[in-house]
Parts: structure tokens; sequence; C-alpha cells
């Protein structure tokens, strides 16, 4: 079974799989909705490499 390509030029919210007519609607909506995990994952990008991480070049 084949299903139809709807929609597919709007964007989507990865989380909530929730459609937007345009990218500013889909920023407030993350910003607002998703508030927690944005400002979680940001916290945790911040970390920088634990005791005895290998970097490789």
């Amino acid at each position: 079974m084949v299903l139809p390509l709807v929609d597919e030029d709007k964007p989507k919210c990865f989380l909530c799989h929730v459609t937007f007519d345009d990218y500013e609607d889909l920023r407030k909506h993350q910003e607002t909705k998703h508030k927690d995990f944005f400002e979680y994952h940001e916290k945790q990008a911040e970390k920088g490499p634990s005791p005895g991480d290998v970097s490789i070049f």
C-alpha cells in the first residue's frame, strides 16, 4: 500500500509530530510546549568530555 504525500512541504515538530504552516510557528511551538526538552539538551551540550574520554582526530 502506498500512502499519499500530504503536506510534505510543511514543517513538522519532531517531538509531537504536529504540522505547522511555517517555521516561525514551529519555533514558537517548540519554545513554549517543549521548552524543558531543549533546555535540558542545551545544558548537556555545554558539558565537556568526561575524564578518560579519548578524542580521535
